[in-house]
């Protein structure tokens, strides 16, 4: 880790490692947005040239992805994203730098709704505030008492053991159910996904750093590759069945949990959290994951879809 010095803001504590880390994340959630809205705009344009319009990609239309230049753009901006988020990992702890990403929700929306002519109505500025809103509670108790310790073989046990059993379960889930999967479906899928491989990313970067290359690297690299790719092809096809700014507030609500989830209960980054913390994480978690519900229940994109399949 950088050296650490603490600047006293009022009563909340912050210090110089998390003072870097953190507008490094927001800058990632920027590029984040706009890699969204063009890998969506790719997606869209792909997805006009079949007649089975609006439901999940095959690999013909995976192929021809990456010959779309707005889709090529749009990963190009995500790469940027990824690499701004592992750095701002290298800074903060996990529970800090992965709640951040919410604000690429608000930045996504306002891009969609201008490059699409769509008005967002009451009840869907509702539920983005109270996805960033939930988020933002969320990131302003867990800041000033985290901690970011080394990871152990024995968390990094727990976390591949964990990872085996959810790369298992999505899997059964998506064959047994994939004709009748939602947009949310496909996003909290992509969401716990990612949330691992920020986990794993973290993990591999200071282990390389440390000079700890040994077979644990190795499966975490792995682990690493197979959630990324998963991720990225639920993704894909939830920009297929729904709008961006829905994908996005999935990812940077469910992602977190998760992320945070294992920064909590494995890694113990919240130890030095005051008793009331627990109850507050839930509370503005739920907050969020209500958001996501609400923003894809009364998104506009989403109910001229569900009026479309209904006719």
């Amino acid at each position: 880790m950088p050296p650490v010095l603490e600047l006293h803001l009022g009563p909340q504590v912050l210090n110089t490692a998390q003072a870097v880390g953190i507008p490094i994340a927001l800058v990632g959630a920027v590029f984040l947005s706009f890699g969204a809205q063009f890998q969506s705009r790719g997606v869209k344009q792909v997805e006009a040239r079949r007649a089975t319009a609006g439901t999940e990609l095959g690999g013909s239309e995976l192929l021809r992805l990456i010959r779309t230049r707005s889709w090529l753009m749009g990963t190009v901006m995500l790469g940027l994203a990824i690499v701004l988020q592992l750095t701002s990992l290298r800074f903060a702890a996990l529970i800090v730098v992965q709640p951040i990403g919410a604000i690429a929700l608000v930045v996504t929306a306002i891009l969609n709704a201008r490059m699409n002519h769509i008005h967002l109505s009451r009840k869907v500025v509702r539920a983005i505030v109270l996805c960033v809103g939930g988020v933002a509670i969320f990131v302003s108790i867990a800041a000033p008492s985290a901690t970011d310790s080394a990871i152990s073989d024995d968390d990094l046990r727990t976390i591949l053991v964990l990872l085996a059993v959810v790369l298992v379960v999505l899997g059964t889930l998506y064959a047994i159910y994939r004709a009748r999967m939602t947009p949310v479906a496909y996003i909290v899928g992509a969401g716990i996904l990612y949330g691992f491989v920020a986990t794993m990313a973290k993990t591999v970067i200071n282990r390389l750093i440390a000079g700890q290359f040994d077979w644990f690297t190795v499966l975490c690299g792995v682990g690493l590759l197979a959630a990324g790719a998963a991720g990225l092809y639920l993704v894909q096809t939830a920009y297929a069945v729904g709008p961006p700014d829905l994908v996005i507030a999935g990812l940077t609500v469910v992602d977190p949990i998760v992320a945070v989830g294992i920064g909590v209960l494995v890694l113990g980054e919240a130890q030095n959290a005051p008793w009331w913390a627990g109850p507050a994480f839930l509370v503005s978690g739920a907050i969020a994951v209500f958001g996501v519900f609400q923003l894809s229940r009364h998104h506009p994109e989403v109910a001229d879809r569900e009026a479309a399949r209904s006719r």
